[in-house]
């Protein structure tokens, strides 16, 4: 069994008030965990056809951007010649190293987080949680993602808030840390900002969300903005203040430094190579047009890598390269979930069991950049 309450329901928190009592949360898009809203479907209703959506849009995505890549805009042979030039065995050390990396950091990560705020969890628990959710992701993304939550808020005996609001610290520091590793690749770049617009548009936008959330938190603070985005931002902030994060932001630094060396040396055994400071500046870019819905990253990582590191290789190799790093992710993935199949078993199973019992069910977006 998953270790906690089977008691607790997705669908609500115990209150501060008392523990013993329950309260249900509020769902997207109006949906709450009780009765039937008004209009003719019901929450149920409406949360299987928006989960049927988001089930059935990745691999849509995925399908029409990969037929474009493949089917229209890659001559094949260039793409042959490209996978020849290729040191296999290299490329698939150093692609496997970026990804389990990864999982191995985010899992630890989110376990230092739920450690430091919420309970005394086992860091293995929460490392075999993630693993078997992985086998779901090669399936849904959304199912894993509803996996890995829902196996994290049993973990610690239903505490939805509390679980929710401290997984996102590695979420927001990962973000902060991108916007650093952007902000001081850009001047190093061949040609410096004014040949890098898409470089400096990035920067941008991200200082833009980071200070203008920054600011809305501070007026909240200070009663002159009345917006609950705000509020909740200014509440997240008071109970993880940023300079208390010092684990988070070593971690994610020490991650982005592996992922620039490990993607250099990936990029040359592959025969595609590309400077570093491309890779500092470019990846966080590359991980943002992961936040299209697609299976795998399958579609959206080869027209991210040919556009934004054109000047580095011709089209048809970095299409290849990103075809090739997508190949092996997703044979690991396959490999973790394989690892943590009894993990991977439960987590189906408790899935089904919420939705067949009418429960809302909660899909934040837990993951890493790599596995989206």
């Amino acid at each position: 069994m998953i270790e906690g309450s089977d008691a607790a329901r997705p669908g609500s928190v115990p209150t501060p008030e008392n523990p013993n009592e329950t309260a249900f949360y509020e769902m997207p898009h109006g949906e709450t965990g009780l009765g039937v809203a008004p209009g003719v479907s019901s929450p149920r209703m409406a949360a299987l056809r928006g989960g049927r959506l988001r089930q059935l849009l990745p691999w849509v995505v995925s399908a029409a951007l990969l037929a474009y890549v493949f089917g229209w805009a890659t001559d094949w042979r260039r793409l042959g010649q490209a996978f020849d030039g290729a040191n296999v065995p290299l490329f698939l050390l150093f692609a496997s190293a970026d990804r389990l990396a990864f999982f191995l950091v985010w899992s630890l990560l989110w376990a230092a987080a739920l450690q430091r705020y919420v309970a005394d969890v086992s860091t293995p628990a929460v490392i075999a949680v993630r693993g078997g959710s992985e086998l779901l992701r090669t399936v849904s993304n959304p199912l894993s993602d509803a996996a890995f939550f829902l196996g994290l808020v049993r973990l610690v005996g239903g505490r939805f808030e509390a679980v929710l609001a401290s997984a996102l610290v590695p979420v927001v520091t990962h973000f902060i840390v991108m916007t650093a590793q952007m902000t001081l690749a850009l001047p190093l770049l061949e040609g410096g900002p004014a040949n890098n617009r898409d470089v400096l548009v990035g920067v941008a936008v991200v200082w833009a969300i980071v200070l203008g959330s920054s600011l809305a938190a501070a007026l909240s603070t200070r009663g002159l903005l009345r917006w609950r985005g705000a509020e909740a931002l200014r509440g997240w902030l008071e109970r993880f203040p940023l300079r208390s994060l010092g684990p988070f932001w070593l971690g994610f630094a020490a991650l982005a430094i592996f992922d620039v060396a490990i993607q250099w040396l990936a990029s040359h055994a592959f025969g595609a190579p590309i400077p570093w400071t491309a890779l500092a500046a470019r990846l966080p870019l590359v991980y943002a047009a992961f936040l299209v819905p697609t299976l795998g990253n399958f579609g959206t990582r080869e027209l991210a890598w040919a556009a934004l590191f054109a000047d580095h290789g011709s089209r048809d190799e970095l299409v290849a390269y990103a075809f090739a790093v997508n190949a092996v992710f997703l044979v690991l993935n396959l490999g973790l979930g394989v690892a943590f199949l009894p993990r991977a078993l439960e987590l189906a199973a408790a899935v089904r069991s919420a939705r067949r019992s009418g429960e809302p069910l909660a899909r934040p977006a837990l993951h890493d950049p790599t596995d989206q």
